[in-house]
């Protein structure tokens, strides 16, 4: 029999939960609280979807595998929060919300596509990253998956700086 119970988490003091009946995200988050980054894959075109959803948004069909892929990317845009509106995250400001673009896709279906992410910019160990990282953080630059843990099968995913790789001179918005 199935797991039916609600998962529950806590990211930075937020309860988070999970709907065991959510089930395009139970597999998701599952795979993301082992450490695994795991993307829906249509098995007969072989193009991988995100968020996950019951049907493939090029095809229709609702045939899909789950589909381990490297979690590195490169930051396709972000914002830098000065003025935190939820609690939480006041004591951490500024900090960053990236999207970022794996590497797996890039450029498919079309020239415009890609699979991107949203998380926070973290430090190696999962702690929302401090001024001097947010500050050298920008458009451009190179990124990998941190799996926060945050409660039984949760993980939230997060990114930090891919320091395995020389980083590019990152764009960022101008400071007022």
């Amino acid at each position: 029999m199935a797991d039916t119970s609600q998962r529950t988490g806590d990211y930075l003091g937020m309860e988070l939960t999970l709907d065991p009946f959510d089930i395009e995200n139970v597999p998701f988050f599952d795979y993301l609280s082992q450490g695994e980054l795991r993307l829906q894959r249509n098995p007969e075109n072989g193009l991988m979807r995100y968020p996950p959803t019951s049907r493939c948004p090029f095809s229709g069909k609702t045939d899909h595998e789950w589909t381990k892929v490297e979690p590195v990317g490169t930051v396709y845009s972000y914002t830098e929060v000065h003025h935190a509106i939820q609690p939480a995250f006041q004591a951490h400001t500024p900090y960053m919300v990236l999207m970022v673009e794996l590497d797996v896709q890039r450029g498919q279906p079309g020239e415009h596509d890609g699979i991107r992410m949203m998380g926070n910019l973290v430090t190696p160990d999962g702690e929302m990253a401090p001024p001097d990282l947010v500050a050298r953080t920008g458009i451009g630059s190179r990124m990998r998956m941190v799996f926060k843990p945050i409660g039984t099968g949760m993980a939230m995913p997060c990114w930090t700086l891919d320091e395995t790789v020389d980083q590019p001179s990152p764009w960022r918005y101008p400071q007022e």
